[in-house]
């Protein structure tokens, strides 16, 4: 769980994912020599911050989008929502600016609901904060900000020890309103082949899913995935014993939104631990569910 501490403490917004995008080139470089296959790395201007891994000859595609929910400052402290996180008084945000480190706290007006930060000075505007990153580790749960998505990041990480046909893809913008996936999914498609995904993302916790009962195949959210294709998967999750909950929803998206609006006819499923507290600094997520999901995807790219 170091990784993953140390993964939910990297700050990086939508928008401005480069922190993370420059640990995970670090990352790659200093451990892909223990992996099983070594891949081929694409980066750079072309791809902006985000990041593509190729291994051997692939047949499917891992997406893990890389960035998080937060705050943008705007004038006299006030505050912008990033994407949709959860906004209560009293929650601890930090960020830097031109003046240096930011240590503050969200103030939500009671009647207007309108969002500001408590800090001794203006903030220059335009600047991320994010919340501050308690990590806590039981022997049974981690909790802290931002497992949606660093634990779909690490997923990723640990998969590459062991994969040797795929692709992995950490992605930019997801949590608002995406971007990137787009032109990700076309330079995959044309240059490689590939048109099968998984979104190595995080759900929620719902009146039909659970912690603790393994990893979430996704039927449908606010879209529907071709059910051939979803079939396939259960069947191959069935078959290897790993823990599984179905998912129906009428409403959330991920990753998978562009590829099921873009050009090229992508296959994807949503396959996902479920966390409870949603974009609050005190996501939970159960262990068993964290196994399940890594070794469901191992077994996912050998299969598919």
């Amino acid at each position: 769980m170091n990784l993953l501490q140390t993964l939910c403490q990297i700050a990086a917004p939508s928008g401005n994912e480069a922190p993370l995008t420059e640990f995970l080139l670090n990352y790659i470089q200093e451990n892909k020599q223990s992996w099983k296959t070594q891949p081929t790395t694409l980066h750079g201007e072309e791809f902006q911050d985000c990041i593509i891994l190729v291994f051997g000859t692939p047949r499917t595609a891992v997406f893990a989008h890389i960035d998080s929910i937060g705050f943008t400052v705007r004038y006299g402290n006030q505050l912008v929502r990033i994407g949709g996180p959860d906004a209560e008084t009293g929650y601890k945000l930090v960020g830097q600016d031109s003046q240096g480190v930011i240590k503050s706290t969200l103030v939500v007006d009671e009647q207007s609901g309108a969002l500001s930060c408590d800090f001794d000075r203006e903030i220059d505007r335009g600047t991320e904060l994010t919340f501050h990153c308690d990590f806590r580790e039981t022997d049974t749960t981690v909790q802290s900000c931002y497992l949606d998505n660093r634990l779909g990041v690490w997923n990723a990480l640990r998969l590459c020890e062991t994969i040797q046909d795929g692709i992995i893809v950490f992605s930019c913008w997801e949590e608002h309103g995406g971007g990137s996936v787009a032109y990700l999914a076309k330079y995959i498609y044309e240059t490689y082949g590939v048109r099968q995904a998984l979104i190595s993302d995080i759900t929620w916790v719902t009146e039909g899913v659970h912690m603790g009962q393994g990893v979430v195949i996704s039927l449908r959210d606010s879209l529907i995935p071709r059910r051939s294709y979803v079939e396939r998967i259960r069947r191959i999750a069935r078959e290897a014993g790993i823990p599984h909950q179905l998912e129906v929803e009428g409403a959330g998206g991920s990753d998978a939104k562009e590829l099921q609006h873009g050009a090229q006819p992508w296959d994807w499923c949503f396959v996902g631990a479920p966390e409870d507290n949603v974009h609050s600094p005190n996501e939970l997520v159960d262990k068993r569910d964290i196994d399940s999901m890594l070794g469901l995807y191992q077994v996912l790219m050998q299969k598919l």
